[in-house]
């Protein structure tokens, strides 16, 4: 469906992507991942059109379009701050893009009530002026205006930043549904890790303008291809020499010269270890009480190990107790040192 080519793109002296390369198939929910000036929003920009590269080609469905003006690339796009126009209804604000292909008023009104129907707009909301509604309701309507026009692609620069956490949380479950129930191919910007794992198909992750694995969110996560992405992707702990050394001595083969990791819920308190686990003895230092789960500080083998351990409302672990903290040295992930 959409396939980047050896991008490059430049700012004067500054080489903001080096040889990106991505393929997204038709009808994918497709992330780009990284922390702020990695590359996420220019590889966008530059599959919109906004920018051009001075090397490599933006392809879509088997044409070359990296020299196509925006307006004739089929492509909606929903911004970070909506760029709606807050002096006009919700209603013209979602025609717009109907009225500059000169569609008859009959068909423009039958495409903006189906579609309002789709995100949730009533018809009380599509006679209010945009600035009278939530962020919520915005965000719904940026996102009608960008498919009502019938898009082959939709482009979203992180969408939901400037929303709360828990209308973020709601927004992109409905976003999800909406990208299942429309079938359109999404390519999603966004900096916030669990937003990535939550909706995507796969996920590109960006660090200063190159991508440093693609995957689904599973490989991402359990399968980091590099230390960047290890450390980007959720939280982890890094293993020290004495926790490497009690891993090997339980029969671990971990190289001590490199980087050893270890996801927090990899880790246990109290079980009965299974074959070919390393049991280490540790003190709780401190706990986070989070409802569905705990996260505990433990001292173990010369340092502070962190640990989720889902919370049964039975065995929780107070400051200062004697823990045994189980590990399995399969569930390391190890990295050549820097």
């Amino acid at each position: 469906m959409i396939r980047l080519n050896n991008i490059a793109v430049k700012f004067g002296d500054f080489t903001a992507l080096h040889d990106i390369n991505v393929h997204v198939e038709e009808g994918e929910f497709f992330t780009f991942l990284g922390p702020s000036g990695c590359g996420k929003t220019t590889t966008l920009r530059t599959i919109t059109g906004f920018i051009e590269p001075v090397e490599g080609s933006v392809v879509v469905k088997g044409e070359d379009i990296t020299h196509v003006p925006i307006e004739e690339r089929n492509i909606g796009i929903v911004f970070q701050s909506y760029a709606l126009f807050p002096t006009m209804t919700v209603y013209d604000n979602i025609a717009f893009g109907l009225k500059l292909k000169k569609l008859s008023k009959k068909e423009i009104d039958a495409r903006v009530r189906d579609i309002a129907e789709k995100v949730d707009l009533s018809d009380e909301q599509l006679k209010k002026a945009v600035s009278q509604l939530s962020g919520g309701q915005q965000q719904r309507v940026a996102i009608a205006r960008a498919l009502v026009t019938g898009p082959a692609i939709i482009c979203m620069d992180e969408p939901l930043s400037n929303l709360d956490a828990k209308l973020r949380v709601q927004l992109r479950n409905e976003l999800k549904n909406m990208q299942k129930e429309f079938g359109i191919t999404t390519i999603y910007v966004t900096h916030d890790q669990e937003e990535a794992l939550t909706l995507s198909d796969h996920i590109a992750v960006f660090n200063k303008g190159v991508i440093e694995q693609i995957g689904t969110p599973n490989e991402v996560y359990n399968h980091s291809a590099t230390e960047f992405v290890c450390n980007f992707i959720g939280d982890i702990n890094l293993l020290g020499d004495e926790a490497v050394k009690a891993l090997n001595a339980g029969g671990g083969s971990l190289d001590p010269a490199q980087h050893n990791y270890i996801r927090l819920e990899r880790i246990h308190v109290n079980v009965e270890p299974k074959p070919g686990s390393v049991v280490i003895e540790g003190r709780v230092t401190s706990r986070e009480y989070y409802g569905l789960y705990i996260k505990y500080y433990i001292y173990a083998a010369g340092q502070t190990i962190k640990v989720i351990e889902k919370n049964d409302g039975v065995n929780i672990y107070e400051a200062g107790q004697t823990v045994k903290v189980v590990m399995d040295p399969k569930d390391v992930m190890a990295y050549p040192a820097q």
